[in-house]
């Protein structure tokens, strides 16, 4: 019996290396859509002329330019290339899965919480609207409006948290300064930071490929409502340091633009109720196991 084939567009940056990883020791034949030509590999360019992979049982969709990549300054080509990188590589898959005589059964969209507007007094759910009109509310309205598709494929949209991982994201940058005991909180530190382990965001993928009644929006978040505050010192502790060294809100203003700096100095309440309802169960459902795991200084992969 040949393995069941999986493409995945964004497939080798953080979180698609470790879904790559999770599927294949779950018997998957995974093909990754890359600029890059390797083994296992399509085009943007040869999905666009032929069309999904024969026999491909589900689509999953990681791709999009980092935004939090410091290394970028926020111009408006940046951000152009930010929103486009998402919403044409999801809008060119839902028209490769809508074109396909043998359609997916599913395809899975890995967003953001970005399309819950930053607030320290509302509660969000997936039953919430996204009404917010900053740059990535919107960008979020626009990226999961691109990924319609035709029944009877069914659409999963796990709006996912900030990603916890050693090997990227959040803990790669903030690492070397815990590690050196310069950590601390960023700005008030009482905004709220919806989160999520790396593993638990995997396994939250292919619940959705495998269990047939999940679709529509799921919450990628842990049960566990935290703050900066809380995530400071479960991480610091982890690492046993100390982690005084507050970052004024005014200085990543100024260095990384208010519009971007707000990804990390404002926050959302988000709960994962739908996905709980669904029976999903969370490996790293709290902070200080999530952080036990990726305080190391060394990546293990």
């Amino acid at each position: 019996m040949a393995a069941k084939k999986v493409l995945i567009g964004g497939g080798t940056g953080f979180v698609g290396t470790r879904t790559n990883k999770l599927l294949r020791a779950s018997d998957y034949n995974v093909v990754n859509i890359s600029r890059m030509p390797a083994a296992n590999n399509i085009s943007w360019t040869s999905l666009e002329a032929s069309g999904l992979p024969s026999n491909t049982c589900a689509v999953v969709n990681l791709a999009g330019q980092q935004f939090m990549d410091f290394t970028k300054i926020w111009t408006p080509g940046f951000k152009q290339n930010v929103l486009n990188s998402r919403v044409f590589t999801t809008r060119a898959l839902a028209t490769a899965i809508n074109k396909s005589k043998n359609k997916p059964k599913v395809f899975v969209l890995v967003t953001g919480v970005g399309a819950y507007e930053p607030s320290e007094t509302n509660k969000y759910d997936e039953s919430s609207p996204s009404t917010g009109n900053d740059f990535f509310s919107k960008l979020l309205v626009e990226w999961e409006k691109a990924a319609y598709v035709d029944p009877p494929v069914r659409l999963v949209i796990i709006r996912s948290g900030v990603v916890l991982g050693r090997e990227g994201g959040m803990i790669k940058n903030m690492i070397l300064p815990f590690f050196f005991g310069l950590g601390g909180p960023i700005a008030s530190g009482k905004q709220f930071l919806p989160w999520i382990h790396i593993e638990d965001l995997t396994r939250l993928i292919q619940f959705s490929i495998e269990n047939q009644e999940v679709k529509g929006i799921l919450n990628g978040v842990a049960p566990q409502v935290i703050t900066n505050v809380d995530f400071t010192k479960a991480f610091a502790k982890a690492l046993s340091r100390p982690a005084f060294f507050t970052v004024p809100e005014f200085v990543l203003n100024i260095l990384l633009h208010k519009e971007r700096a707000m990804m990390l100095t404002k926050g959302q309440h988000v709960t994962p109720k739908r996905t709980l309802e669904y029976g999903f169960q969370f490996k790293y459902p709290n902070i200080d196991a999530a952080c036990a795991e990726c305080a190391h200084l060394f990546s293990k992969n």
